[in-house]
């Protein structure tokens, strides 16, 4: 039925009016860092977005280093930067009392402050620290995760804070409260809602929709959705219209204010592709040099052939990150790393390295044709969930029934990062261990029993060294290969866990 004259003029009259004042909505962009701030001021919770140094918004950090009325702050971050660098400013000026993270790293103003007492740090896995936020963000009070199932997270026992000689542990992490769905275990985490977020990215309209270049996306998309006043800093600030609708990764609902980046953007770790004469293993070297390197290169090695054709697979740094490059002919793998890549490539080639483009480990890394980008959120989804089929990581410890220990040892908490999500799905995941077989005091590192704090229980399913292959069969240990230039005595003498010799026992072959 065709609508009375009066009628359609009102409709068309009332669309036309959404629209002028849709496209000619007021400007979030501010001037100043002054303007950005204004308001913010002590006892909040601040979420920051960033992943080592990719995509931290320097501009408004550095803005709030010693600023009048910005103290006592809990900082929510995966890690706090760098020394001088990022939210570690605000460390060193006492601004921040309480951080929120997932990782210390190599950041030694953040280490010091927490072993001699003079700061809070709860120690979260870094796939729960998302969720937490994205929980925050939907109004989600709290959800069950089976992250740290058997570990220091579920009893309590994570150091909060130290005494000043970083002795006694003066507080400790709440337990977990545990409930089972399906058989399986899981831990109550609790939402973390944010009373201002600050977070960087490459393009934002003067709406706020924003748009994450490469890796950069990270923790700044989960961040900007969630607080009471969220500022982003940006690269390039654009007009409506200039960001197609599908390519919007943050919508302008959730900012407030938009402020333009004055901060060159850096990289942490630069890695580049090598010259096949370069590779791990290979002579050229000093004798100590090579003696190391034989080791990690015959674990490499090995460790490449745990790779099917088709495998999704993740990566811990260091030896995990160098298996690929030994694949067999015709064998495809994709990569993903936790800070939201899948299809992570090689690493490039010197004078293409890219401050947006970087793995888990900080490194500068490339993208295979097919990748696809994502924020931290969704990549610890898939982790969890068990889409990722096989992880490859390294250890401190593991035990005959297949716990590991990877993340932290007396004196020395790093922080578990993404270890604790990578190895919760064992049933759907792999979990394949890389590492020496005794450490640098020639102590065994297979035991009965893991002496340090857990990453996870019964989660590992083969064990590569430099002298033996091991798989965890119905959580007892079974030799399965052993290296050519070793010795069932040897390999007796330098495992402290009792194992099986398999029937089938063969020599590693590479």
């Amino acid at each position: 039925m065709k609508l009375p004259t009066f009628t359609r003029f009102y409709r068309s009259s009332l669309l036309q009016r959404c629209f002028y004042a849709t496209s000619n909505g007021k400007s979030k962009v501010v001037q100043t860092t002054d303007e950005a701030l204004e308001g913010v001021g002590s006892n909040i919770t601040l979420l920051s977005g960033g992943f080592g140094l990719s995509g931290v918004p320097d501009t408004i950090i550095n803005a709030m280093v010693n600023k009048p009325g910005i103290q006592n702050v809990t900082a929510v971050s995966n890690n706090a930067g760098l020394d001088g660098r990022g939210l570690s400013q605000l460390l060193t000026t006492g601004q921040i009392t309480k951080m929120v993270s997932s990782y210390i790293g190599s950041n030694k103003t953040f280490e010091k402050l927490y072993l001699t007492g003079q700061i809070d740090v709860e120690l979260t896995p870094q796939g729960n620290l998302a969720e937490r936020v994205r929980a925050g963000a939907a109004g989600i009070p709290a959800y069950y995760s089976p992250a740290g199932v058997g570990t220091w997270l579920e009893e309590g026992k994570l150091p909060v804070r130290y005494d000043s000689k970083g002795e006694q542990v003066l507080k400790t992490s709440t337990p977990r409260e545990v409930r089972v769905f399906g058989g399986r275990k899981f831990l109550l985490e609790e939402a973390i809602v944010g009373d201002v977020a600050i977070v960087k990215a490459h393009k934002v309209d003067t709406m706020g929709n924003c748009w994450f270049r490469g890796a950069a996306n990270n923790f700044n998309s989960v961040m900007g959705r969630n607080a009471k006043l969220t500022i982003v800093e940006a690269e390039n600030i654009v007009q409506p219209g200039e960001i197609k609708p599908e390519d919007v990764h943050l919508p302008g609902i959730y900012v407030d204010r938009i402020i333009q980046s004055t901060t060159p953007k850096d990289i942490e770790i630069f890695k580049f592709s090598e010259p096949e004469e370069q590779a791990e293993g290979e002579q050229g070297k000093d004798n100590a040099q090579s003696a190391s390197d034989l080791k990690r290169g015959k674990i490499v090695r090995r460790a490449s052939q745990e790779f099917q054709d088709g495998t999704f697979a993740n990566l811990g740094i260091g030896m995990p990150t160098l298996a690929p490059k030994y694949l067999p002919e015709g064998v495809h793998v994709t990569l993903q790393s936790e800070n939201g890549i899948l299809g992570m490539g090689a690493y490039p080639k010197r004078g293409e390295e890219d401050p947006d483009m970087i793995n888990a480990g900080k490194e500068t890394v490339t993208l295979a044709p097919g990748a696809s980008l994502f924020g931290s959120e969704e990549s610890f989804a898939m982790i969890r969930s068990g889409k990722i089929e096989l992880t490859m990581l390294g250890a401190l410890q593991v035990a005959a029934n297949g716990d590991l220990a990877n993340w932290g040892l007396p004196g020395r908490v790093k922080g578990m990062g993404g270890a604790m999500d990578l190895v919760s799905n064992p049933a759907n995941t792999r979990v394949v261990v890389t590492m020496e077989h005794v450490d640098k005091k020639n102590r065994p590192k297979i035991l009965d029993e893991c002496q340090f704090p857990l990453t996870g229980q019964k989660c590992v399913s083969r064990i590569i060294t430099d002298l033996a292959v091991f798989d965890v069969i119905d959580e007892k240990l079974v030799l399965i290969e052993i290296d050519a230039e070793s010795s069932l005595e040897e390999v007796t003498a330098k495992t402290a866990a009792k194992f099986t010799v398999s029937p089938d026992l063969k020599t590693i072959a590479f």
